[in-house]
């Protein structure tokens, strides 16, 4: 029996790593993207295929590019034959904090480019082998900022806002294809993209949390797993994940 193909963008770190290794751990094949930890991503992709005896297909590029999401997709292609994804997880993303009024257009391009136009262009070359064979799921790693909005982070709240959005139309565009398409709006999570936080200003955020802790990789990824087994009718949601924050 073959087994399902997952793609992960932004798995060498974080919830992507942790979704990764979840997948595999259940049977996946797995296409990686990251965006340059080139190393981390290897050494994790020799360590599923070790571990587990499945194929893994390790890709250094900037989703937010669409020539290089192409690539991306040939390479899937010559790796993987015609399989269409069985499950696309959408989780590259950055962030930057500071006042609107520090931000540069550049910096503005930057966010809007790996959290929200990535999705797009993994989308826009993935889906079409999903339509063909009417199946498969999509899942895009969202925020609770992309609900409620976070001061210093007007780009990346936006970018997710985006997000939902764009989970939001797009699921009603596949239903007829049987791909539901679903969002998962985490809170804060135990990961480097909070490393720009001191420990008194993580103290200060935990204490904001009603479960009184940040959450981890594998509570994430644990979520990622259970959405994607989830029934089919269940599509165009947007679930927080947040420890009661919002």
């Amino acid at each position: 029996m073959q087994r399902k193909l997952a793609l992960i963008t932004g798995a060498s770190r974080g919830i992507g790593r942790a979704a990764a290794m979840k997948f595999a751990e259940n049977g996946f094949d797995l296409i990686l993207t990251c965006f340059q930890n080139t190393e981390l991503l290897q050494e994790l992709s020799e360590q599923l295929q070790e571990q587990f005896k499945i194929q893994c297909l390790p890709f250094t590029g900037d989703m937010g590019c669409f020539s290089e999401a192409e690539a991306l997709y040939q390479a899937a292609r010559l790796r993987f034959g015609s399989r269409p994804a069985d499950v696309i997880i959408n989780n590259a993303g950055i962030s930057q904090i500071g006042l609107l009024t520090e931000l540069s257009p550049e910096d503005w391009n930057r966010i809007l480019a790996t959290n929200l136009t990535s999705v797009f262009n993994v989308c826009r070359l993935f889906v079409p082998d999903m339509v063909s064979k009417k199946s498969g799921r999509i899942i895009n790693i969202s925020s609770v900022w992309g609900i409620a909005g976070a001061s210093c982070e007007v780009a990346y709240s936006a970018s997710k806002g985006g997000v939902n959005a764009f989970t939001k139309a797009l699921a009603k565009e596949l239903a007829p294809s049987h791909i539901p398409v679903n969002a998962i709006a985490f809170g804060v999570i135990d990961t480097d993209m909070n490393a720009c936080f001191s420990e008194e200003e993580k103290r200060q955020l935990t204490e904001e949390i009603p479960f009184n802790r940040m959450g981890t990789p594998e509570e994430a990824a644990d979520m990622i797993y259970c959405l994607a087994a989830s029934p089919n009718y269940l599509t165009g949601q947007i679930i927080p994940m947040d420890g009661g924050f919002i």
